[in-house]
């Protein structure tokens, strides 16, 4: 676990240090639910406020890696319309991969694309109604969604996407049993899950005079006459 947090970690801090030309960034607003023990099939109940900051690497047209922190919280299925004390959030690195080109830097075209992603992530819950109220874990997040470039380096985008967990108290409840069978859950409900869907928008910054080939050919220039 520890060298899972140290890779991510690692990755993250290093995106930012890459080519501002090929970066993106984003943020977020939307909502997290989760799937366990007291909420095992429906992906809609009680969802909970959540946001997202990431930043985005594009390899190529059809390529990125993304990091990314979201922060969200929960609802109490037994007591409704009211938030729990839970709060959950997530460091991660996920890879993408657009079906069509993909740019923000639009010229005479509007660019959009569906797109699918996974990754891992270091992921802690907060939960004050648990006998263990703080549990770090590792999850694997996986998602799918649509981009489209709105202005000249400026998109928008919508995502859905869960995050498999491997961590069974995320509701404060471990192997419980099924209440209308009185079996235990299987291998799939065995641990947690949660869901995140969001509305982003996309922006990117850099110099403008970087990669610029006339830039670079004055710099040889003056380079020859010294």
């Amino acid at each position: 676990m520890r060298k899972t947090i140290v890779l991510i970690l690692f990755v993250i801090t290093a995106l930012p240090l890459l080519a501002q030309r090929s970066a993106d960034y984003g943020l977020s607003l939307g909502m997290t639910n989760y799937l366990g023990e007291k909420n095992p099939v429906n992906i809609l109940n009680s969802p909970g406020p959540a946001a997202q900051f990431f930043y985005r690497y594009n390899l190529n047209p059809r390529q990125a890696f993304r990091a990314n922190l979201l922060g969200g919280s929960l609802r109490d299925l037994n007591v409704p319309n009211k938030f729990i004390n839970a709060v959950v959030g997530e460091l991660g690195i996920t890879y993408e991969y657009n079906f069509f080109p993909y740019s923000t830097m639009r010229s005479r075209r509007i660019d959009y694309t569906p797109y699918v992603a996974a990754g891992a992530a270091f992921s802690m819950v907060y939960n004050q109604t648990a006998p263990q109220s703080f549990n770090p874990f590792l999850s694997i997040p996986f998602s799918a969604g649509f981009k489209i470039n709105v202005a000249n380096n400026l998109g928008l985008e919508l995502e859905y996407g869960f995050r498999k967990t491997f961590n069974d108290k995320f509701d404060g409840l471990e192997d419980q049993p099924d209440p209308s069978t009185g079996e235990r859950y299987s291998r799939i409900h065995n641990s947690d899950w949660y869901s995140f869907f969001g509305v982003s928008v996309t922006w990117k910054w850099y110099n403008k005079l970087a990669g610029c080939p006339a830039f670079a050919g004055m710099d040889k220039d003056k380079k020859r006459k010294k």
